[in-house]
């Protein structure tokens, strides 16, 4: 039995980085994926009103972490280009919140789900069609398979799920230009709600002039949003730096699992017939890309062992 004394070496270093990444990671998609919870018990304010509370007491959480962590140097290196980029992230960020809230309290958790199902092959086509990232046959057939399900919803039921469509495409842009921008996960967080903290906070002034403040209870809860906001960003940073991109990619499905199960086993919310076919295509899309990018990244490693 080693004693705690003698030097660990870099296998079990590395073995206890990636069980930390581990945890790290079903902390930040475990929150994302139950978030519904809080935005249900926060239903008595509005989606504008509660948006507006995320974005203002996120802030002072995020001015913590900078401090601590040391990266205010990564705030004042901003260039212009950088800056101009963080805009167009900012709105398309305060759109995801906005379109997540709103299905929530529309009663659609089971659609808010299936946007964040179809994210991560609307960030293959987004990066083929921006970044010329190479476009292999599965990956094809996985979204072709997603979009015969989406297609068959519509033709069925003569409606397309907006509120789902609308979560995967504002998430996708938002990676897109974040990848363009590269900035640590906090300093861009901070710049972004910065840059959309005036509006929030002139809608909050007008609405409590013209309404009456919220008690403190309410207030207390609206402020947590903020929370909710800063600490899975956290978890998924430290993740980041510590597992694969692979693991990453299977752990990031558990966000809308949770996010389905909520809404069918704790808010009885009723999924149409047609929208399980289309989860059954979603699922076996994810199937083929997951498996897709495991064989390439398997492979990968083998090449780079020989």
């Amino acid at each position: 039995m080693r004693s705690p004394l003698q030097p660990r070496n870099s296998a079990d270093d590395s073995l206890s980085e990636n069980k930390k990444g581990l945890l790290f990671a079903l902390g930040a998609y475990g929150v994302w994926g139950i978030a519904p919870i809080y935005f249900v018990w926060v239903g008595f304010a509005g989606p504008f009103e509660i948006l507006a509370n995320r974005i203002v007491w996120a802030i002072p959480l995020l001015l913590l972490l900078l401090g601590l962590t040391k990266q205010w140097a990564g705030v004042w290196k901003l260039t212009r280009s950088q800056l101009i980029i963080l805009v167009a992230t900012a709105a398309a960020l305060s759109i995801n919140w906005l379109t997540f809230i709103t299905a929530i309290q529309a009663e659609k958790i089971a659609e808010a789900s299936l946007g964040y199902y179809i994210n991560p092959l609307v960030n293959v086509i987004l990066g083929w069609l921006f970044l010329q990232e190479r476009m292999r046959p599965l990956q094809w057939l996985a979204i072709g398979v997603a979009a015969f399900g989406v297609g068959t919803e519509l033709v069925m039921q003569a409606s397309v799920p907006w509120l789902g469509l609308t979560l995967a495409m504002s998430f996708g842009i938002y990676g897109l230009l974040r990848k363009l921008v590269n900035l640590p996960a906090v300093v861009g967080l901070f710049i972004e709600t910065l840059l959309v903290a005036p509006i929030a906070l002139g809608y909050l002034i007008l609405l409590y002039r013209d309404h009456g403040t919220r008690t403190i209870f309410d207030g207390a809860s609206l402020a947590l949003g903020g929370v909710i906001t800063v600490i899975p960003l956290v978890f998924f940073a430290a993740a980041a730096t510590r597992l694969p991109l692979t693991t990453l990619g299977f752990v990031q499905y558990l966000a809308p699992t949770l996010t389905l199960l909520l809404a069918i086993f704790l808010y009885d919310e009723t999924v149409p017939a047609i929208r399980w076919f289309t989860f059954s295509m979603i699922w076996l899309a994810v199937v083929i890309f997951s498996v897709e990018n495991l064989y390439q990244n398997r492979k990968r490693g083998l090449g780079k062992g020989k």
